[in-house]
């Protein structure tokens, strides 16, 4: 029964001219999520993580993971695992060009698609719900797009992320030479909108280049210094109190400004830097005008600058730098992946977005740029970061065998950590993990590698391979994490040995209330498996 059928014609009527001119003034973004055929990988299973130890860089215990699969379920489980920690998202999504750039439900998305747009804004809508869940409250999430969705992008943002979140919206230079045969306009540039998660998000400084620091090429007693301007743009009409003689010291010359410029400070500001020793006549001394000094020492930020929106190519690299990195990389996969981003780029958005020991998510993953970011970025810094990237296999019925996060994404980060040509390795190491679905009436079969693989998602930075074992153990003297696959009466000695060699730990079994009877210390917490990872990941019931 509808609750529209006790309503006759004319208040059904009344009702549609209602909606109709509400809609008609409704201001935002909106989609036909209702019209559209809906998302088949969204889906209310429990997702589970497999550990593929064959196709994982490094020895453990892992500190970085990629993880194979739809990155809605990967997205799911992180919530899981993950809620909260995660300092800085990139992403790289489908910029649903009409170009066999964005599959929808098995099938690409064409130009002349009706629906093109709400497809894509109620897929997109879906993930982003659930990343910013991933978001630490003073984390931010940076998005590459382009001018096809770069405005929908925005309003889906501050439907989701709220309208004090945005940050900026910052152009890069993807091109260094345009396209003379452009029908229309040559474009030259794409988009990174940037949303913070609250007002806890602070920028960091970048680094001073050398183009900077030429600009401080004088130097006296006092340090380093550039010259500047000792006039303003204000003519001796508008700024009477600022057209004034001023005296050379060297040759005790007056000298005055121009009626239409005048000086930048005033009379007692002008006594203030003669006083100083803040004003340059020259090499001699005996200059025609003025300068005054800018002392390096004295710059605001120190040896860093404020970031800019204006990205250029020669600071953070184009798609030629891009696609010529991969082809280095990846000889005879390059080819499989056409939409590389430099990794300078990357670069520059965890310059900006992350410390040292911060965690880093990227659930577009494409050929893996954002990890050789971090990687690289770790190896300079001698920071410790983390990266987190989801990557689907991109099969189709024509390409059933491909795998883009197997045979493009890892195959690539574990070349750079490993070394390839005569470029040497940067360290570091990577779990690959492959989710798999659970249908939440069959919870009770998940496996036990898999649970040991989420706890220590959840409890630790690290993780390491299940080993079969009465339990096993992941911590230290501050805290441990335990996992009992199977309860025996006769582990019991040995688990209270553990227990005690922690300040707190907590203990997940599949039989809680008969542990809790055998392990009754005040600082060890009894979690029930898998009632626990249902719970966290949100099943009802």
């Amino acid at each position: 029964m509808s609750k529209y059928d006790h309503l006759s014609k004319d208040e059904l009527i009344r009702l549609l001219a209602a909606r109709d001119r509400r809609d008609a003034t409704r201001f935002g973004l909106v989609w036909e999520a209702n019209e559209i055929d809906r998302d088949k990988a969204l889906n209310s299973d429990f997702v589970a993580l497999d550990l593929v130890p064959d196709h994982s860089a490094g020895a453990a215990p892992w500190r970085n993971l990629i993880i194979e699969g739809d990155n809605f379920d990967a997205l799911r489980y992180l919530r899981m695992t993950h809620a909260g920690r995660v300092k800085c998202i990139y992403i790289d999504p489908p910029y649903n060009t009409g170009n066999r750039d964005f599959v929808y439900n098995d099938r690409f998305v064409d130009a002349n698609d009706n629906w093109r747009h709400s497809m894509w804004c109620e897929f997109m809508y879906q993930r982003l719900l659930l990343a910013k869940d991933l978001l630490r409250e003073d984390g931010a999430i940076f998005v590459s797009i382009d001018d096809n969705e770069v405005h929908a992008l925005g309003l889906l943002m501050q439907k989701v992320f709220g309208p004090n979140a945005f940050v900026a919206n910052c152009i890069w230079q993807k091109k260094y030479s345009s396209s003379n045969d452009h029908k229309t306009i040559a474009p030259m540039h794409e988009f990174v909108l940037v949303y913070r998660l609250s007002e806890m998000w602070q920028r960091n400084l970048l680094p001073r280049g050398e183009d900077k620091d030429r600009q401080y090429k004088y130097e006296d007693e006092k340090g380093i210094f550039r010259c500047s301007d000792y006039t303003c743009n204000k003519s001796a009409e508008e700024r009477p109190n600022l057209f004034y003689a001023v005296t050379n010291p060297t040759t005790g010359e007056e000298v005055w400004p121009k009626r239409t410029r005048v000086w930048a400070y005033s009379r007692d500001e002008h006594q203030r830097n003669e006083g100083e020793g803040l004003i340059y006549w020259g090499k001699d001394g005996k200059g025609k005008v003025p300068a005054f000094k800018r002392y390096k020492q004295m710059l605001r930020h120190g040896d860093g600058v404020v970031p800019t929106t204006w990205w250029t190519f020669d600071e953070v690299g184009h798609n030629d730098t891009a696609k010529k990195e991969l082809l280095t990389l990846l000889p005879d996969d390059a080819r499989t992946f056409s939409t590389p981003k430099p990794t300078g780029l990357i670069e520059r958005i965890l310059r900006i977005a992350t410390g040292p020991e911060d965690i880093v998510l990227d659930f577009f993953a494409g050929s893996g740029t954002t990890a050789h970011a971090v990687l690289k970025l770790n190896a300079e810094d001698n920071g410790n970061r983390r990266f987190i990237l989801v990557s689907n296999t991109e099969a189709t019925a024509d390409e059933p065998d491909k795998n883009l996060c197997r045979d493009v994404c890892a195959k690539r980060v574990r070349r750079v950590i490993e070394g390839y040509g005569e470029t040497p390795g940067l360290g570091g190491n990577f779990a690959y993990l492959r989710s798999r679905r659970v249908a939440p009436g069959r919870l009770v079969e998940i496996e036990h590698p898999q649970v040991w693989t989420a706890l220590q998602m959840i409890h630790r930075e690290t993780l390491e391979p299940y080993a079969e074992s009465d339990f096993l153990v992941a911590g230290d003297a501050d805290a441990a994490l335990i996992y009992v696959p199977r309860f025996k009466p006769k582990i019991v000695p040995a688990l209270r040995q553990t227990v005690q060699a922690s300040a707190a730990v907590t203990l997940y079994s599949w039989q809680p209330e008969t542990l809790q009877q055998h392990i009754r210390s005040s600082h060890v917490q009894h979690e029930a498996i898998p009632e626990n990872l249902a719970r966290r990941f949100g099943l009802k019931g």
